[in-house]
């Protein structure tokens, strides 16, 4: 459980390069410009990069660790009793010495407790760090785990631990449905799943809905780089009844500010009125969760200029706003426009 108060959104998808981190980045900043107290908080341990596009002034650091077994070869018999038990094979008994894996280690303890010897102590091992600071108004905190570890999950609690309360919390989810997503969208108020309408966003999409009903979490849908005439994505939301959110279309602006490192919301204006209407359908769908505070809400509705949205969301394509576009099309026709034709005799 985490240690942070608020609302809490978890920020996932069933697959990497959806956009998860950004949409969560471009939401904590629209939600802290509204005077909203806002926690991010980078779950990808693995890879995160929340931190290149937010840009925060770390303070503090902690080390994150975990308890492997240390055997006293004085005292052990070898008689493989840890073997047997340890579930994750961490332990081995070769001949006469009982070989460690720390790696595979879950740090449950049993094996201390099984040895009939007694000589199997424990040590604390890092496996990772965990950051905070701020990037302005924005309270951030970022998971590392140590090159070399196979699990995140303990990083990721630490992440989520350290986390301050706040009026809103956005947990960057790392990529998949594994163990890592489901330590990180566990406690969470209502999961924002991103897709891209292509066969492996929709196919991926299906195992993160699967997940969020195995774990009972309320969830909603953002397509991420919308295109005209795909609208798969959109259909699997209707047909799994939950609320498409918002469309964010494939914009080359978006993708240049992306690869400079720079929010989306200041490189293309229009987008920073989509993701207010994005927070205040949140807030209506985590309703029960307490929402955000009536001054944010009024701030980010004179962003969207519109009133406030007191109905239960439904599922719906926004009716304002320009149509998606898609750029991509359009940059292989100018690339074939562009193209000149070779001269065989140019080097003759």
């Amino acid at each position: 459980m985490t240690g942070a108060g608020g609302l809490r959104i978890a920020i996932a998808s069933g697959k990497g390069g959806t956009g998860k981190t950004t949409v969560a980045t471009n939401l904590a900043y629209v939600a802290a410009q509204a005077g909203c107290e806002v926690d991010y908080v980078d779950c990808d341990v693995e890879e995160p990069n929340g931190h290149l596009f937010l840009k925060p002034a770390f303070q503090e650091e902690r080390v994150v660790s975990k308890l492997v077994p240390r055997v006293d070869a004085q005292r052990c018999a070898a008689c493989g009793e840890c073997a047997r038990f340890c579930q994750f094979h961490a332990l081995a008994c070769v001949r006469s010495k009982v070989l460690v894996y720390p790696e595979l280690c879950h740090a449950c303890g049993g094996c201390r407790w099984v040895c009939p010897q007694d000589a199997i102590d424990e040590e604390r091992q890092e496996i990772g760090r965990v950051r905070n600071g701020h990037a302005g108004r924005i309270r951030f905190v970022e998971g590392r785990l140590r090159v070399g570890e196979a699990q995140s999950p303990p990083v990721i609690r630490a992440a989520k631990e350290a986390a301050p309360k706040a009026e809103l919390v956005l947990f960057d989810a790392p990529p998949g449905t594994a163990c890592p997503v489901v330590e990180t969208v566990r406690g969470s108020d209502f999961v924002v799943l991103v897709t891209e309408p292509t066969p492996f966003g929709i196919h991926d999409l299906r195992l993160a809905l699967d997940m969020a009903r195995c774990m009972n979490l309320r969830c909603g849908l953002v397509i991420n780089r919308a295109m005209v005439g795909r609208t798969g994505a959109r259909t699997l939301g209707q047909k799994a009844r939950i609320p498409l959110l918002a469309e964010i279309p494939d914009d080359l602006a978006i993708a240049e500010a992306y690869s400079d490192g720079k929010l989306a919301v200041e490189a293309v204006p229009g987008l920073r009125r989509t993701f207010a209407q994005l927070l205040l359908r949140l807030a209506s769908a985590a309703a029960s969760a307490g929402g955000l505070p009536d001054k944010v809400r009024a701030n980010l509705e004179q962003i969207v200029d519109r009133p406030a949205i007191s109905t239960p969301l439904v599922s719906r394509r926004p009716s304002s706003g320009p149509p998606p576009v898609c750029f991509l099309s359009l940059r292989m026709r100018k690339a074939k426009a562009d193209r000149v034709p070779i001269n065989p005799t140019a080097d003759q």
